[in-house]
């Protein structure tokens, strides 16, 4: 039996246009990228024969010495196939292996009725097994120091001249001296441009990305020197030409984890961060701790793997980094815990309860996905196919980061462009309920697709599915996927439509009588639109999950005919429900009142601020809402539409000249049109319209003007003001229930002037009374 070591599993470097997603993808790979060692060499299998009687330690001996790194042995008993140790995984590639007396038993078949919970079972035994063989294989790495000693005398490169650590040593010199004259020559070039950093997000991607392609650029030419220098200085492929690559392209690798995260943190830039993590500059030090640290592992386990004389130095050292690795993950998941909640919940003032649950159980969900893949990549040490197992765990783990990643930047950058289309062009809710529905396809097909990837890989491991079954089932999956991803997306579409034409609360809070009150009424259309979105999208969800049903091969005729006795049950049983719908509907069509309009139902009157389809919510002037259910109300009177006359009187004295009070507030009436405060909201000018009344102590006058509703009773307070002191100014005496003994001029008038003025009860602030 021929089985190719396991091959390498070296990071892509994808350093895409848009930095932004380049970033996301990077920064996600930084922190969760496995530890599994690269460029494995794979080597032929060896079989062994045995004969039945040798003793577990003489087997032990026998497979420790054939079982060289990367080699595969078969274990024969009488020519039959007894079991087969462990090969070396993309995760090990040392080639662990384990006794043939020591070695679990094979999986039972995919095939039994109870094979998944055997599985499980047998990946469990492999777990504890792997542990047991790396733990006890942790000793031997005392044995690499001495392996190294021995394989570095055998090095070809050095051998005249200066020595190959030498070299090494000033090859290393030469790329970090080309690096820093990088730097110091492209500083103020990469300044200019990264100094363009703004509150908005588009200035600071611009100049986070200037500075990412400085890191990127200072690294590839780094790379570039020391690759042609160990060329030219180390010709020969030996050790010191393995170990200079196996450095360089660690180091490349850390050097490209800080670079992205000074992309997305910006320590010390705040400006130009990117990424709204709390406590950045803590997270980007413990980065740069991983980004140093992992390609050190790395780098040692790959050199450990070309000197060592046997597997078990190489197996304890991974063993005992893996561990270290994967605590240091939990730990710092844990402790950032609650800025992964910040950053989740970011970019939404009122995040839903789904929402919250995912940030708070963000953390808690890596932590567990980083232990389970350190468990079965230590099982994968232990089987036969344990490459694809360490495969999947490697895949699983850096895709469970990346796609929720990935899938925010897609969304961000769309959301930012339909942010700056409505800018220049204005907000259309047709196009934004469009845009919403583009974002939500785009970022759905991610999804698919990453389920996809990660379905096919553990299929054929968990339950034996073969590629060709497993096209299969997503052939007769894809209809229900379809249907489903098309109801969520015109759901997604429906809601976006709908927030769009839904009136924002005007007031938050007492309202001010003194302050201007926005103008503006929602259409018709935004007004009746959030009272059938409730049903539309019920509508639309209800029907998309009876679809799924039938594609599933449920049987919906019973569903349908228990949703119409239902229906029929609860309009018996609910008439007042069924009455207030009713009604509610009739005063949509009949466009009754709209949101922000002032109205009177009789008993009750206010603003109304929200419709639902049986009732809606006034808000009375002094604070308080009423809910009112529509079938209660028998009439109504809407204040708020299009104009409101407003009436006050006015009481003067009986020796008043009407002429000359009738001339001093025309002249007031034309400075208030004149106004350009208050001006643009009259309709009719203010004016005396006559002699009301004369009673025994007083001439009262009827002054009127015409406004726009929303302005009435703010117009009426000004008027009044600026009437009593036109009058004042024209010497026209006010009326005074006071006996008055006058024996010169009027002298009095004055301190009776706010007495005389009587009104007509003002209406409410929002919108007063008309006649």
């Amino acid at each position: 039996m021929n089985v190719a070591a396991p091959g390498a599993s070296v990071p892509r470097r994808n350093v895409a246009r848009l930095a932004v997603l380049f970033g996301w993808l990077a920064f996600a790979f930084a922190c969760l990228s496995s530890t599994a060692p690269a460029m494995a060499e794979g080597q032929s299998s060896v079989v062994l024969n045995l004969r039945g009687d040798e003793t577990p330690e003489a087997i032990r001996k026998m497979v420790d010495a054939l079982s060289a790194p990367g080699r595969q042995v078969e274990i024969r008993v009488g020519g039959a196939t007894a079991a087969a140790p462990a090969a070396a995984t993309p995760a090990e590639p040392a080639g662990k292996a384990k006794p043939a007396a020591a070695q679990p038993a094979p999986a039972p078949s995919m095939a039994d009725e109870d094979g998944f919970q055997a599985e499980v079972n047998a990946l469990v035994d492999r777990f504890i097994d792997g542990v047991e063989y790396g733990g006890t294989s942790i000793p031997a790495i005392a044995e690499l120091p001495d392996n190294w000693g021995r394989a570095w005398l055998r090095n070809l490169n050095g051998r005249e001249g200066l020595s190959a650590g030498w070299r090494i040593f000033w090859i290393i010199c030469l790329a970090l001296a080309a690096a820093f004259a990088f730097r110091i020559a492209s500083a103020r070039w990469f300044t200019r441009r990264m100094q363009s950093a703004g509150p908005e997000f588009t200035p600071r991607l611009t100049a986070s990305a200037w500075g990412l392609l400085q890191d990127v650029a200072t690294i590839l030419l780094a790379l570039a020197v020391a690759r042609g220098a160990r060329n030219a200085w180390l010709p020969e492929n030996d050790l010191a030409y393995i170990a200079l690559t196996t450095g360089a392209n660690g180091a490349a690798i850390g050097a490209l984890y800080i670079a992205v995260g000074r992309f997305l943190i910006a320590p010390g830039a705040p400006d130009r961060r990117i990424m709204p993590l709390p406590r950045a500059e803590v997270h980007f030090r413990r980065l740069v701790a991983y980004a140093i640290l992992t390609p050190l592992i790395v780098t040692g386990i790959l050199l450990a793997h070309h000197v060592s004389a046997g597997p078990r130095p190489v197996t304890g050292l991974i063993a005992l980094t893996g561990l270290a690795i994967t605590l240091f993950k939990i730990w710092w998941f844990h402790d950032g815990r609650h800025d992964l909640a910040a950053l989740v919940l970011s970019g939404s003032s009122e995040p839903g309860p789904i929402r919250r649950l995912i940030a708070n159980g963000t953390a808690w969900f890596y932590i567990a996905t980083t232990v389970l893949l350190w468990m079965v990549s230590s099982a994968a040490a232990m089987m036969s196919n344990g490459g694809r197992w360490a495969e999947a765990a490697a895949t699983t783990q850096v895709a469970i980061v990346i796609i929720p990643i990935l899938a925010v930047g897609i969304a961000s950058l769309m959301r930012c462009h339909a942010m700056r289309h409505e800018e220049e062009h204005g907000a259309i809710p047709m196009r934004r309920a469009g845009g919403a529905a583009l974002r939500a396809a785009a970022v759905g097909a991610l999804w698919a697709a990453g389920f996809f990837v990660l379905a096919r890989l553990w299929a054929g491991l968990l339950l034996g599915v073969s590629s060709a079954q497993f096209g299969a089932v997503m052939r007769q999956t894809a209809g229900v996927a379809i249907f489903a991803f098309v109801g969520w997306v015109a759901l997604v579409f429906l809601h976006a439509f709908f927030e769009a034409y839904t009136p924002k609360r005007r007031v938050v809070g007492p309202a001010d009588e003194d302050a201007a009150h926005e103008e503006g009424v929602p259409s018709r259309l935004a007004t009746v639109l959030p009272v059938l979105r409730g049903v539309v999208l019920g509508a639309v969800l209800g029907l998309t999950i009876l679809i799924v049903l039938s594609r599933l091969g449920v049987d919906i005729g019973p569903l349908l005919a228990g949703f119409g006795i239902l229906g029929l049950a609860l309009s018996f049983g609910s008439q007042a429900l069924v009455r207030d719908i009713v009604s509610g509907v009739f005063f949509m069509l009949e466009d009754a009142f709209r949101v922000g309009e002032y109205v009177d139902t009789g008993r009750l009157k206010g603003t109304v601020e929200k419709i639902s389809l049986r009732s809606m919510q006034l808000r009375h002037q002094s604070g308080q809402i009423h809910t009112v259910p529509f079938g209660q109300v028998q009439s109504l009177t809407n204040a708020s539409r299009d104009w409101a006359t407003i009436k006050f009187n006015v009481r003067l004295d009986h020796s008043a000249d009407i002429e000359q009070a009738r001339k001093a507030i025309k002249k007031t009436g034309i400075a208030l049109l004149e106004d350009p405060e208050y001006g643009p909201h009259f309709i009719a000018p203010l004016k005396m319209q006559g002699v009301a009344d004369i009673t025994d102590s007083a001439i009262v006058i009827r002054l009127k003007f015409t406004a726009k509703p929303s302005q009435a009773s703010m117009l009426q307070r000004e008027s009044l003001k600026r009437v009593y002191r036109a009058l004042n100014d024209a010497h026209v005496p006010f009326a005074s229930n006071a006996v008055t003994v006058r024996g010169g001029e009027g002298g009095s008038q004055h301190s009776h002037a706010a007495a005389a003025i009587s009104t007509v009860p003002p209406p409410s602030p929002l919108a007063p009374t008309a006649s």
